[in-house]
Formats: structure tokens, sequence, C-alpha cells
């Protein structure tokens, strides 16, 4: 008896470690499609600036309030949110578009919960 709660022991670990496991291969592989997914997208890139922006890709439903500029380390953040994305600039050059997920835990950054 005293061998076999060990043994239990051990089996619900490996079972918890596999279901963990096979978790984050899911994740991986639904991060790796919507990866893919930007890339295929004609979006805004890293480097253009707002006018080129507005530019190519219309006027933005919103432009939200800026964050940061509190410092030379602390650079002010725009965002521009466009139907199914938005675009987030490091003072006047985009750093980086942002897919709205179906989770919704992106799609509206003026009220964060």
């Amino acid at each position: 008896m005293k061998t076999f709660k060990p043994v239990l022991i051990a089996i619900a670990l490996a079972l918890v470690s596999a279901s963990m496991a096979s978790s984050a291969v899911a994740g991986d592989t639904l991060l790796m499609q919507r990866v893919q997914q930007e890339q295929s997208m004609n979006l805004p890139r890293k480097g253009m600036s707002m006018a080129e922006v507005e530019r190519r890709f219309g006027q933005p439903t919103a432009k939200l309030d800026a964050r940061g500029g509190g410092s030379r380390n602390q650079p002010v953040i725009n965002r521009w949110m466009y139907p199914g994305y938005i675009v987030y600039f490091e003072r006047s050059h985009v750093i980086h578009t942002v897919l709205n997920t179906p989770a919704g835990n992106n799609t509206s950054p003026a009220n964060p919960r």
C-alpha cells in the first residue's frame, strides 16, 4: 500500500503534464496562424509615418488619447483604431499593428477592463 500512493501521484502528475503540453502546442499553433494572417494582410507596417498611414488606409475610425511622453525613456504612444485592427505609433511612426481578437481583449483600448 505504501508504494501504491507514490505511483498514483506520479501517474497523476504525468497526466497533468501531458495535458498542459498539448494546450501549449495548441496555443503556439494559434499564435503562428495569427502571425501568418497578419503578414498576409495589407496593414500599416513598422516605420510608416502617420501621414503615410492616413494616405494609404484612410481616416481611422477613432484616434485614441495619447499615452506616455513623461520622459525621454517613455515616448508618446498614439493609437488609431481601424475596423479590425489598431495601429500603435511611437511619436509619429508605426511601431506595431494589432488585429482585434475574437476574445475581445483588445477591441476597446479606450476602456480597459
